[in-house]
This record gives structure tokens, sequence and C-alpha cells, in this order.
């Protein structure tokens, strides 16, 4: 696919190494020369110098013949007038913007093709606080994806020794667990002086304390997943009150309001060290919220205020390696848990599974929302995982026995590549734009979240979880759910 990515920042650096990474042509646009010039060092693609709003830079980008425009450069005015050039001047078919602003929703006509003509609008600051938002609400768990709309889920979880399903087999896991009703895809082992080690799932796997565990399963069955692998105790688990938040930019406002918002009783305290920036967070939160002008590495302003008893440190700042130490400090203070927010992939494999619970890139939180416009067949959501190595994947059946590789046969019969996982299978879920049934119509059947067993048989129109635990497997899962030329 020949895409066109406006912005050589933070994202459109992220974006273009993972689509470059799946053999796309990409070309990149900014203004900074040198920026392009060192990514095209780093990466295999083409910058381009100049405006993406002027048809001689789309031109020489390529437009003409590009498949899809990626906007995201800084300013939202940039990026929807990209779009609108591209459309009007090119005929580029898929225009996906980068907007800050909350006064752009998917829905408003300012974004149809008689205005900006934007296919898809991405917020990075908003998915990371959704995203965040999750974390706050499983607190066990190291990431929280979802499907078909929250219906089901996938959390990454480091096991603990004690737990119920620790020292067993996968195949134990109905009789060890009865009430869990789940599907483990993939596990990481850490071994001493060497890299994560993938550990294929199968029925004698043992779960070892400390690996990071890949589990999916039905929304409502995530208590009962998190307590068989991460506390043993529920006298001793504790559910998060406390929550410290370093760092007052658009991602710390975003998320004191999102959880303000919840209704929950939180209580959470804003560091800042921008003083004309705390006047404003003071102005824009409620009361309940207590904004604190300082500075998140201050050991002795985290002693004032309680480090000790706070369940939940974020630090959310635009630097990394200030939220790299302010998330180790808040730890050694005592803090229960801590979150840094680190763009640099470097850093963040450098940190994961050390003292810092959760080392979070926003790259990656939006990726999936990119991926499963570019992913080829019925693809319904991308989530990439553990920075960018694996992927789950939600994909529609389509077509019957006769046109389609999958529909009609048992999981145990289609052969995925080595290491993916079927997890599960999402039935009678509606189609996109079907809309509420007309009155007098019959109820519609519940959808179903079915564990992905041997003997499952797919049908048309299920939605199928996988879990890929190396990218360049995606295309071989794709290429097996696309249906054969007779089905159209």
């Amino acid at each position: 696919m020949k895409i066109i990515i406006l912005g050589a920042g933070r994202i459109g650096e992220s974006v273009a190494g993972t689509l470059v990474s799946e053999r796309n042509d990409i070309t990149v646009i900014d203004t900074d020369a040198v920026r392009l010039r060192e990514l095209e060092e780093r990466i295999e693609l083409r910058g381009v110098v100049g405006s993406g709003i002027e048809p001689d830079v789309l031109a020489e980008a390529g437009a003409r013949d590009c498949d899809m425009l990626i906007a995201c450069a800084a300013q939202d005015e940039t990026n929807l007038v990209c779009c609108k050039v591209a459309y009007q001047v090119f005929g580029i078919p898929t225009r996906i913007a980068r907007v800050r602003s909350s006064a752009f929703k998917e829905d408003s006509p300012l974004l149809g093709k008689e205005g900006f003509a934007v296919d898809c609008v991405i917020c990075p600051e908003e998915s990371l606080t959704r995203y965040i938002g999750k974390l706050v609400e499983y607190p066990e768990a190291l990431q929280v994806r979802e499907f078909a709309n929250g219906l089901a889920c996938l959390v990454a979880v480091r096991a603990v020794a004690g737990a119920p399903m620790v020292r067993h087999s996968i195949a134990e896991l109905r009789e060890t667990v009865p009430g869990a009703d789940m599907r483990i895809v993939g596990i990481y082992r850490r071994l001493e002086n060497e890299p994560d080690r993938f550990i294929i799932c199968e029925g004698p796997t043992l779960i070892e304390a400390g690996d990071e565990v890949f589990v999916l399963s039905a929304r409502e069955h995530l208590p009962a997943v998190l307590s068989a692998l991460h506390r043993y105790d529920k006298a001793d688990h504790r559910e998060v009150e406390r929550i410290m938040i370093a760092g007052g930019g658009r991602v710390g406002l975003r998320l004191a309001k999102q959880l303000v918002e919840t209704g929950r009783n939180y209580q959470i305290k804003v560091l800042e060290r921008n003083h004309a920036r705390c006047v404003q967070l003071a102005s824009e939160l409620p009361g309940s919220v207590l904004v604190l002008h300082g500075d998140g590495t201050d050991e002795d302003l985290l002693e004032d205020e309680g480090i000790e008893n706070i369940d939940l440190f974020l630090s959310l700042t635009s630097d990394d390696e200030d939220n790299i130490m302010a998330s180790l400090l808040a730890k050694r203070l005592g803090a229960r848990r801590v979150l840094a927010l680190i763009n640099r992939r470097s850093y963040a494999d450098l940190m994961h599974g050390t003292q810092i619970d959760i080392a979070l890139s926003p790259a990656q939180t939006m990726l999936g929302e990119l991926l499963a416009y570019v992913r080829q067949g019925d693809v319904q959501a991308v989530h990439s995982l553990r920075r960018g190595v694996a992927e789950a994947l939600e994909i529609v059946a389509r077509g019957d026995r006769k046109t389609s590789r999958v529909v009609g046969r048992r999981i145990s019969d289609i052969q995925l590549p080595k290491g993916a996982q079927f997890g599960l299978v999402m039935r009678g879920l509606p189609e996109i734009g079907e809309g509420e049934p007309p009155a007098g119509a019959a109820a519609p059947i519940p959808a179903q979240v079915i564990i992905a067993r041997g003997d499952t048989v797919i049908e048309s129109n299920d939605h199928v979880v996988i879990f890929v635990p190396r990218k360049r497997q995606v295309r071989d899962v794709e290429k097996l759910f696309r249906v054969s030329a007779t089905f159209f």
C-alpha cells in the first residue's frame, strides 16, 4: 500500500516505522529537513520537505497514485486542510487526521466530503487517557485491550507466586480455576541476561511466577482472570483510590477529568512544575482534585504528599527521562504501582518489567486504530502488543465452506502460523451500519463470546480474535481469512 504521512514528529515517526516494517511504500512530508534526513537514515522511506497543505508538495510525495494519507502534524488546522486538499485535488481514497480538539467528532458534518473530507479522526491523547482508564479499573493488568466495543478483552498479567494458576499447566485451567472462562494465548518469560522468551501455549505448558501472560476472555470474566494469575488473597486486594499524576499537560488534564467523570471516589493529586499551568488546571478541574505546584522528581514533595499511601502513581510529562526518574523514585518511596509515559521505544524496552510496573508508549496506544485501515481482509480491530512485537486482531469470517478456508471448519483443522493462537469467537454481532431492528421485529439473539477450543466450528460472520506473536505472521493470517473470488 502506498501511504503518505504528514509530520515527522513522535507520532509520525512511530507510525512510519510500523508501516514500513509491513512492507508498505511510505513517504513522509515535513518542513524540518534535518529531521527528515535522520528519519531516512534509520527507516527505509522517502522524505519530502515542505508544507502538506500545498498541492505541489503533495504531488511531489506521490499523491496522484496514493492509497492513504495520514495527517499527524502538530497543528489540527494543518491536518484538516491537508485532508481536504488530498481529497479535492488528488482524490486520495482514505484520509486520516490527527485532531486534538474535542470539537471535531467522527459524526461531525465538518468532517464529511463537503467539509474537510476526513474518513477517520485519531487523537493520541484521547486514546491514551482511555487506555490508562482501563488500567486504573483493572490495576493488576499490564495491558487491557478491547474487542467488539468492550464485549471481550485481552489482558496482559504478571503472574505472581501463590496465584491459583502459577505452577500449573494450561491443561489444568478448568480444574484449577473453574470460574475463570478464559483462553491463555501467549506467555513471555524473562530469563537472566536474556531478552524475554516467547513460550507457545499448549496443554502441558506450565505458568511460572514472573511470566507475562496474555489472556482473552469476555469482559465480565476479567476479575476471575486477574484473580487466577495475580491476586491470590482477596482480603489483601485493594482497589485504586489514591492517584497521583505527575504532569498537568494535555494527557494529565484529560485523565484527571476522565477519572472524575466516572463518579468513583478517587482521591486525585496533580503535580505540575509550571505555575501558570497550575492556575489553569485549578480553574478547569473540580475542587476535589488537588493541584500542586511542584516536580514529580522532588523527593521531599512526594514524601510530604504521602507517596507511601498512593495506589497508582502516573508520570505523564513530555520528558521521558523525568517520567522514568519520577516513577522509580515514587516506587522506592512506597507507591504501590507506578506507570511511566515513555516515547522512545528503546527506553520503554529497557524499563519494561523493572521497578516500573507499566512503561507506556503513547504511539502504541493508537496504532491499532490506524492498522485496522491498513490491514487486508475484513479486519475490525488491531491491537499492537509488547511495543509492536506482537498483535491481536479481530477479523470477520466471510463466505461459506466452498469460498472460505475457515468457515465451516473446526479450529483444530485450521493451520495458523507457528505460535499464533485462536482466542475467542464472537457470534451474533450486528453488521456495521445495520442500525436498530424495525418496530415489531423479533428481538435479535444476544451476542455470544465463545472460548476458542479445538472442536469450535467457525461460522460465517463470526468475529474471530487471534493472537499473533510475531508481526510478520499477520499477512499469513489475513490470507487465511480471505474469501475466494466466487464469493463475490
